[in-house]
């Protein structure tokens, strides 16, 4: 029974890790996708280079803004012209003449903010339009909003299953060894007396079983990241193994303490008197 217990946490802690681990992920690429919006702010024909300063920093000043790039209306043209290739010369295309306007790429702290941070800059003299995919940008807020909701949801659901899984199994161990307690009791041995050793052997289950899960979690993750950074490099993945390690130290604390406090609820029936 106890390696079945020690089988069982190893087992369901696998599980609940494995879930953990995605939440984490789909959090990080949900958060990569919102680092990468911006907003495009163009400036109007008759704005010089001094006015383009001014508004520079005066945007750079607002608190909700991260970052504030400009870019002059001949980087653009270069910048444009690169997505056509080198056999394409769009100045030549154009007789010498730029229609593109100096512009801004800004980007905020939280992409929540992306609207009104908006509808502020196209308020400010000197700037013609401002360009931030209002409806993709909320369908995408959206959808990451879904994905770390339905992450939560699964990370505490699979908890909640390795506990009672955990438990039960915790519990038929006991129950299995219910006449060693009934003998003692005989004998004239306290309740504390009792439960120490199964306190403790509940606890080192419980962390051996953790241990197996973090070793074959880690291997497992170790094997899929490296895949992935090396084939697949535009899936954003975590690869700080910092953040895992709270994965890894949270799952031994889990372990150890349900594998403790299991035995000694477990107990409460054959300690009654």
């Amino acid at each position: 029974m106890s390696f079945a217990s020690l089988a069982t946490v190893a087992i369901s802690l696998v599980i609940l890790g494995f879930a953990w681990m995605m939440m984490i992920n789909a959090d990080h690429m949900a958060g990569v996708m919102e680092s990468e919006l911006e907003i495009n702010v163009y400036l109007r024909p008759n704005v010089d280079s001094n006015r383009a300063a001014e508004l520079k920093d005066f945007i750079q000043k607002l608190s909700d803004i991260d970052e504030v790039v400009f870019v002059p209306k001949e980087e653009g043209l270069n910048l444009l012209n690169g997505r056509f290739g080198n056999d394409v010369d769009l100045a030549e295309s154009l007789g010498g003449e730029n229609p593109l306007p100096d512009m801004f790429r800004i980007r905020v702290k939280q992409a929540d903010q992306i609207p009104d941070v908006g509808e502020r800059i196209q308020r400010l003299a000197g700037v013609d339009m401002v360009r931030y995919g209002q409806e993709m940008i909320e369908q995408l807020l959206q959808l990451t909003q879904w994905v770390r909701s339905v992450g939560l949801v699964v990370v505490v659901a699979t908890a909640v299953a390795a506990l009672f899984l955990i438990a039960t199994t915790i519990r038929l161990a006991v129950f299995s060894r219910s006449g060693e307690i009934s003998i003692m009791q005989l004998v004239g041995a306290t309740n504390w007396y009792i439960r120490w050793p199964f306190f403790l052997e509940g606890m080192v289950i419980g962390l051996l079983g953790a241990m197996v899960s973090v070793v074959a979690l880690y291997l497992f993750y170790a094997q899929v990241a490296e895949h992935l950074t090396g084939s697949m490099s535009f899936i954003p993945i975590v690869t700080d193994y910092s953040v895992m390690f709270v994965v890894y130290r949270g799952l031994i604390i889990f372990g150890g303490c349900l594998g403790a406090l299991g035995s000694v609820f477990s107990m409460r029936r054959f300690l009654r008197i």
